[in-house]
């Protein structure tokens, strides 16, 4: 089990590499979504949730949906979160960078240098913050402790946590298994234990620190089998249950085959009946930028083990 966990977890820092050197001026959004995808099945892996790459304020659930033409643009803040599984062994890792322009360097961006340097402070504060999280892991250890150590270093640098955003354990075939690593120091006995393996993953800005559903889903999850009057929904809630289980997966994955309006409202009947979770996209409240890091660890008696390093 470990030793699977480990593969996925190899797969994601390679793919990881990989996408952030792809980051580019004019890249389409689609084109490195599906990019971070295919390289994880070439390497042996499966995409253990679409590919979110959330730019700016937004912070959390976006993937290309079949038809995105959205581009990078010089200057975004960019947030890469990816996934991998080998046979439902999840590993879960995530990177922010900024985009650079044509000449390969940082000096003709449509940001101020007081903006850049603040992008760059949220990045190296996210990384700060998740380092220090990890350090504190180790069996029994009160997952409060965790979202105290992420609080304390970020706003010792003026910014930010998210605070209604969460690292999280997992199990196999389980993206989200139940425990909350929370990014603020709260009133939290839950303690984590040898074995578990969890997604630490600090959200730092300067805005207010909380984020809000947007009405877009591009993602989705089974739930459960439910009785369907259309046709079409009850073939796609089979065609989820069968491929992807309980992990979350992408509308686009699913589209071929469909004709005209079909899928949209196969879907529609399937999240309306509660077969299907869609996940919003979510925003940062007050519009402000957000920076990301995450690595997936394997809780030890007396530390722990990044799989995603």
């Amino acid at each position: 089990m470990v030793e699977m966990y480990k593969k996925s977890g190899e797969i994601v820092s390679k793919v990881r590499a990989m996408a952030i050197k792809k980051v580019k001026e004019n890249l389409k959004v689609l084109d490195l979504v599906e990019f971070v995808e295919h390289e994880i099945k070439k390497m042996g892996g499966e995409p253990a949730f679409p590919c979110n790459i959330s730019i700016n304020e937004v912070t959390a659930h976006y993937t290309s949906p079949s038809n995105d033409e959205s581009l990078l643009k010089k200057g975004d803040l960019v947030k890469i979160d990816l996934g991998a599984h080998v046979d439902g062994y999840i590993a879960d890792s995530a990177v922010t960078v900024v985009v650079k322009g044509e000449t390969s360097d940082f000096t003709d961006l449509p940001l101020s240098e007081k903006e850049l340097e603040l992008q760059f402070k949220m990045i190296e504060t996210a990384q700060e913050a998740l380092e220090n999280a990890i350090s504190t892991v180790k069996d029994g250890v009160n997952v409060g402790e965790i979202g105290k150590v992420v609080e304390e270093t970020v706003t010792a640098k003026n910014l930010k946590p998210v605070s209604n955003l969460t690292g999280h354990s997992m199990d196999r075939w389980i993206l989200h298994s139940g425990l909350s690593i929370p990014n603020i120091n709260e009133e939290n006995r839950r303690k984590i234990v040898e074995g578990d393996v969890l997604a630490i993953e600090p959200f730092v800005t300067n805005g207010v620190g909380r984020v809000t559903d947007m009405k877009d889903a591009y993602i989705f999850r089974f739930l459960r089998d439910r009785p369907l009057r259309m046709v079409q929904a009850r073939k796609l809630l089979q065609q989820i249950e069968l491929n992807y289980k309980n992990l979350p997966f992408a509308g686009r994955w699913l589209q071929e085959g469909f004709k005209g309006r079909q899928f949209n409202l196969a879907m529609r009947q399937l999240i309306s009946s509660r077969a299907v979770y869609p996940y919003h996209v979510l925003t940062e409240k007050s519009g402000a930028r957000v920076a990301q890091a995450e690595h997936t660890v394997i809780v030890e008696s007396d530390g722990c083990e990044i799989i995603t390093q």
